[in-house]
């Protein structure tokens, strides 16, 4: 069993907000209670993304998060000095452009053919989801599933995605030998 999955906060303003203030007041709170390696801001709503994202990566630096991320904007992520950027599942041909920003990349895969491209295009690492039940994203995947794909694809940094929730998502996660976990409500 694996103890030190990289912990993979991401953010949504349904229980960030988008008022200025209180997102960094909400985005502090959870990076003083909880463990943080890696962050994301993901907001695919709000009109005032880039004030909301510079808050973001300075709060992180702030908190020393060791990888501050944009969900989608490379070119923002890149302006901002956050270290990188997780693309969508519809974003492979934008692998290459945030590479070459020297960004660390991570693209949401959800089947074999989207994590043998993402092998070919040789990004830092992919999210596979959902693991477990989460609204509006289909039929979960479950841990069995995510064991096959981390012992079929050894080389690359997996991390799941989807449905975490609590610490017994978590133990079932830590038995795959996955890179790491991401979530939006377990850090709630």
């Amino acid at each position: 069993m694996k103890d030190d999955l990289i912990s993979y906060l991401i953010t949504d303003p349904k229980y960030y907000s988008n008022d200025l203030i209180l997102f960094e007041k909400n985005l502090k709170k959870v990076l003083k209670t909880k463990k943080v390696n890696m962050a994301c801001f993901r907001d695919k709503t709000s009109e005032n993304y880039k004030e909301l994202a510079k808050i973001f990566v300075n709060t992180c630096k702030e908190f020393k998060i060791e990888s501050i991320l944009l969900s989608e904007h490379y070119n923002l992520a890149f302006e901002l000095g956050a270290n990188g950027v997780h693309l969508t599942s519809k974003q492979f041909d934008d692998i290459q452009k945030a590479k070459n920003l020297d960004l660390y990349t991570i693209i949401s895969c959800h089947n074999f053919t989207d994590i043998e491209n993402a092998q070919k295009k040789h990004v830092n690492a992919i999210t596979y989801s959902p693991i477990f039940n989460t609204p509006n994203k289909g039929e979960p995947k479950g841990i069995s599933k995510l064991r096959e794909i981390i012992r079929s694809y050894e080389d690359l940094d997996v991390i799941a995605l989807g449905g975490i929730i609590n610490e017994e998502n978590l133990k079932l996660i830590a038995k795959t030998e996955a890179y790491g976990f991401a979530s939006i409500r377990y850090f709630i």
